[in-house]
C-alpha cells in the first residue's frame, strides 16, 4: 500500500494544506488533509463492485475554510457541548469560548477542525496512513494546559479505517476527541431514511432544549431512539423533533474496541460498522445542512447524511457521575475508533 500526497491549497502566503490519498487492493480509497484532520472523501464499492463516495464534503480547500457544520472534521479539544462554556477543575473555574449561544461546542471558535497539523506519512504491505501532530497551548480557547496531540489515520486491506488518538498534558485539562464524518452509503443520492441502523446501546443521555445533559440517563426501550434491533432511520425520525442528535451509552464488555453501531444500505449492499474504545456514540441525522453545496454540485439538505461520533459524554466536566474526561500530567489519553466497510454480497 502507499500514500499519494499533493498540495490541497494555500492557507496563507507561506503555508499550504496537503491532501493524502490512501488506496487498498479492494477498491477502497480514503483522502485526508492536514487542515483540520478533515476526511474529504471515502470511496467504497457496492455489492457489484461499483465505487462511490460515501461521505459529504467539498472539492476545494477554500470551501473548508468557509463556515460549515464540521463536515468530515477532527473535533477537539472537547467534542460536543460544555454548558455555559465553563467548568471547575481542582477548585478553579475555567471559562471557555462560548461559540454556540451561551455554550461551548466542539472546541470553540478555532478548534482542532480549523488548525493546520504537522504530518508524516507511512506505508507497508498491509497498511498505510498519515499521522497528524499538534501542540495546543495553555489557555487556547480557554482550556488549561499545554496539550500535545497525535492522531493516526490508517487504512488496511481489511477495509478498516482506523483513527487512533493520543495526547499528553503538562497540567490537568479536559479532553474529548472525535471524528465528525457525514456518511451516506448511497453516495448522497437521497436522504438516509432508507439506511438501516443498529446501535449497541440500551441507554442514552437525556438533554435539554440546548442539547445540554440534564444529568439523567434513560432507557431507549419504548422510544424512537431504540436501535437495538436494526431499523430504517426513516421509520421513527418523524417522532423526534428536528431529527436525531443524541448520545448513546454503548453497551460495553471491556476496554478493547467493541461494536458500537452498524449501518447498512439495502439497495447498494454497502455496510459500515463502527468499533470504539469510547463509552458513548453521538448519532446525528444532519439536521442543518441547507444552503450548502458539496462535491459534484450536490445541494445538501436536511437528513442527507448521518454522523456516528465516538466520544465521551457531553458536558462530562460538569457531570461528576459521567466517566471522567480529565487528563492529568503523567497520563496518556488514548482513543481508538475503527470504521469497517463491507458489502452484503
Amino acid at each position: 500500500m502507499k500514500v499519494d500526497t499533493r498540495v490541497f491549497g494555500d492557507l496563507t502566503k507561506n503555508e499550504e494544506a496537503h491532501l493524502f490519498t490512501i488506496s487498498n487492493n479492494n477498491g477502497v480509497t480514503i483522502s485526508i488533509t492536514n487542515f483540520g484532520g478533515i476526511i474529504p472523501s471515502i470511496i467504497v464499492p457496492d455489492r457489484k463492485g461499483n465505487p462511490d463516495d460515501i461521505v459529504l464534503g467539498f472539492e476545494t480547500l477554500r470551501e473548508y475554510l468557509d463556515d460549515h457544520p464540521y463536515i468530515g472534521s477532527l473535533v477537539g479539544r472537547y467534542a460536543n457541548r460544555i454548558s455555559k462554556g465553563r467548568f471547575t477543575l481542582d477548585d478553579k473555574e475555567y471559562r471557555l469560548v462560548q461559540n454556540h449561544g451561551e455554550n461551548h461546542l466542539h472546541g470553540g471558535v478555532k478548534g482542532f477542525d480549523k488548525l493546520t497539523w504537522d504530518f508524516s506519512e507511512y506505508a507497508d504491505r498491509d497498511r498505510a496512513g498519515v499521522m497528524l501532530d499538534y501542540v495546543s497551548h495553555d489557555m487556547e480557547e480557554g482550556y488549561p494546559g499545554k496539550l500535545t496531540v497525535r492522531v493516526n489515520f490508517s487504512l488496511n486491506e481489511d477495509n478498516e479505517l482506523t483513527i487512533e488518538y493520543s495526547a499528553t498534558t503538562d497540567q490537568p485539562t479536559p479532553i474529548n476527541l472525535t471524528h465528525h464524518g457525514y456518511f451516506n452509503l448511497n453516495g448522497a443520492r437521497d436522504t438516509i431514511y432508507d439506511h438501516k441502523l443498529f446501535i449497541h446501546a440500551n441507554k442514552y443521555i437525556v438533554t435539554d432544549d440546548d442539547l445540554i445533559p440534564t444529568g439523567e440517563i434513560k432507557e431507549v426501550a419504548g422510544t424512537a431512539l431504540d436501535f437495538r434491533v436494526p431499523k430504517l432511520i426513516g421509520q421513527d425520525i418523524g417522532k423526534v423533533p428536528g431529527g436525531y442528535d443524541h448520545c448513546y451509552v454503548i453497551k460495553r464488555e471491556g476496554l478493547n474496541p467493541e461494536l458500537a453501531a452498524r449501518v447498512s444500505h439495502p439497495e447498494s449492499g454497502r455496510i459500515m460498522e463502527v468499533y470504539t474504545t469510547e463509552p458513548g456514540i453521538q448519532f446525528y441525522s444532519s439536521n442543518f445542512l441547507e444552503g450548502l453545496t458539496g462535491k459534484g454540485k450536490i445541494e445538501y439538505r436536511k437528513h442527507l447524511a448521518l454522523c456516528l461520533e465516538t466520544q465521551h459524554f457531553p458536558d462530562s466536566v460538569n457531570q461528576p457521575h459521567f466517566p471522567t474526561t480529565i487528563l492529568r500530567h503523567g497520563e496518556t489519553y488514548k482513543q481508538l475508533t475503527i470504521y469497517k466497510f463491507l458489502t452484503d454480497a
